[in-house]
């Protein structure tokens, strides 16, 4: 479900009663999962109005919801940033779309930020380790997943062995991969609240601050290396560093030695993560354009060595087959279909520290049992997405603040899940030109809302900004091409191996 500008500023007047909007610009956002606008209302306010696209777009911004109603006043008052507050929401057909508070700020480009300001950096590395600083209260009050380091390691090797069985990973990333995933020495870390989609376009920055958070859709306990992972992607190899120093001296609690190898891990991967994407939606460009980039990144790394990632170095190993007789197979192990959050109980007479993962078959013979003994409710058998949610302000113009929802959760961490990946936008086509279409985009929404301040109707803000909605739409809704650059390293020399 796709709508312009002008619809979503319509759909704000519902969501929100006394809302009468006179300008409506486009705003930066995940084009391939939501529609989003800036409207500007009669008293020169700000609100940003955001709808899904389809229905896996929809429960994530279900979840966000649960997530902001768990930052209570007293946890607000303790973060150095603002996160979003839901003014209202108005439902359209199967989904609901939402109107939040407008925050200051806007996003810089990654390639701009490596050339911040030592206050700025400083309160980048502020942001991060607030967000890991969290209390776990805001992941449950959401009924969101917290998994143990191992359980961590298990689901990225499940998600190795589902991108290898595509048949399109190159083999040296193949065998990398799978070393540092093995290495249980480099998965030795304190799970904490992650953030999950954290990147520089949910970062609103004024001056030298970092003044609000936002895109909390992914919300989960578990490796803080996921949210520096977009660190390792700069155009400056120094600069992971640099934020990765102030956010240990702002910790709570010193962050694991090897986080920043998890996270080139993590960034790394998240080519072979948007693979599986491409393959499970059956997206012929996605998967062409993921093949391409994993042949980039292969072709870098036998070049330049590639950065550390695993602990153990592979000349102290037997040496791998030649990449020739290497073949992209999936590699069965325990809990490689395991579908629950949680680990089973070990066993007392094998303690090798490896949990027992319940299989789907498990889960599907126990489910089938417990229907022939309790059926489930009838309350419980519809379609969360299809039943009637209250909402913030109803359509009916009366103000709801109802308790989080039970039951079936809006995304549990099943083998759909599992196999969930989005861009993260870690490799852009190009540093110069990624930077230009969002710094344009951002200029684009900016200067507009400022303008239909002062326009005489939403209506002719609108129509100088609908080419630029649709423009920014494809420039950021189309993977990056293959054939735009010769080397990811020569974009991102943060990959580079550190002196190479």
């Amino acid at each position: 479900m796709r709508w312009t500008s002008m619809e979503l500023a319509a759909l704000a007047t519902r969501a929100v009663p006394g809302l009468s909007p006179t300008g409506v610009a486009d705003a930066p956002d995940d084009a391939r999962d939501f529609m989003s606008a800036v409207v500007v209302d009669d008293s020169g306010n700000r609100w940003r109005v955001r709808g899904p696209q389809h229905q896996q777009a929809a429960m994530r911004l279900e979840t966000e919801v649960q997530v902001l109603r768990g930052f209570s006043t007293a946890i607000r008052a303790e973060l150095p940033f603002r996160v979003p507050s839901v003014a209202g929401a108005t439902r359209v057909e199967e989904m609901r779309v939402f109107v939040y508070n407008h925050l200051p700020g806007e996003p810089v480009a990654l390639s701009e930020l490596v050339g911040a300001s030592p206050e700025l950096v400083e309160d980048l590395g502020r942001t991060i380790a607030a967000v890991h600083d969290l209390t776990e209260s805001v992941v449950d009050h959401a009924d969101l997943p917290a998994y143990s380091a191992e359980r961590v390691r298990q689901r990225r090797l499940n998600e190795l062995d589902a991108a290898a069985a595509t048949g399109q990973i190159p083999p040296l990333l193949l065998r990398r991969w799978e070393r540092a995933m093995e290495d249980r020495a480099l998965w030795k870390f304190a799970p904490t609240v992650v953030h999950g989609d954290l990147h520089e376009d949910n970062l609103l920055i004024e001056g030298d601050r970092v003044m609000a958070v936002t895109g909390w859709t992914d919300l989960h306990v578990g490796d803080p290396a996921d949210d520096l992972a977009w660190l390792i992607a700069s155009p400056d190899h120094t600069f992971s560093d640099r934020v990765l120093s102030a956010y240990t001296a702002h910790r709570h609690a010193v962050p694991d030695e090897h986080v920043l190898r998890r996270a080139a891990l993590s960034a790394e991967f998240a080519l072979a993560q948007w693979m599986i994407r491409g393959t499970t939606s059956g997206n012929t460009q996605m998967i062409e354009e993921a093949a391409g980039l994993l042949r980039q990144l292969a072709t870098d790394i036998e070049t330049y060595g590639g950065r550390p990632i695993a602990l153990d170095s592979p000349a102290d190993g037997p040496s791998p087959a030649p990449a020739d007789q290497q073949d992209s197979k999936p590699v069965r192990r325990a809990g490689a279909a395991a579908t629950v959050a949680g680990a089973g109980s070990f066993s007392p007479d094998e303690d090798d520290d490896e949990p027992a993962y319940v299989t789907d078959a498990d889960v599907a013979n126990a489910a089938a049992d417990a229907d022939q003994q309790s059926p489930a409710p009838a309350a419980f058998a519809a379609d969360p997405l299809t039943e009637e949610l209250p909402a913030y302000v109803d359509d009916a113009g009366e103000f709801d603040l109802p308790a989080p929802a039970t039951g079936s959760l809006p995304i549990q961490p099943d083998d759909a899940s599992e196999r969930r990946a989005k861009q993260k936008n870690f490799f852009p086509s190009s540093a110069a030109s990624a930077a230009s279409a969002r710094s344009a985009s951002s200029s684009a929404s900016s200067s507009s809302a400022a303008s239909a301040a002062s326009a005489p109707s939403a209506s002719s803000a609108d129509s100088g900004g609908a080419a630029e909605s649709h423009g920014a739409d494809d420039s950021a809704g189309s993977a990056p091409s293959p054939a735009s650059a010769a080397s990811l390293y020569d974009r991102h020399p943060g990959l580079r191996p550190p002196g190479s």
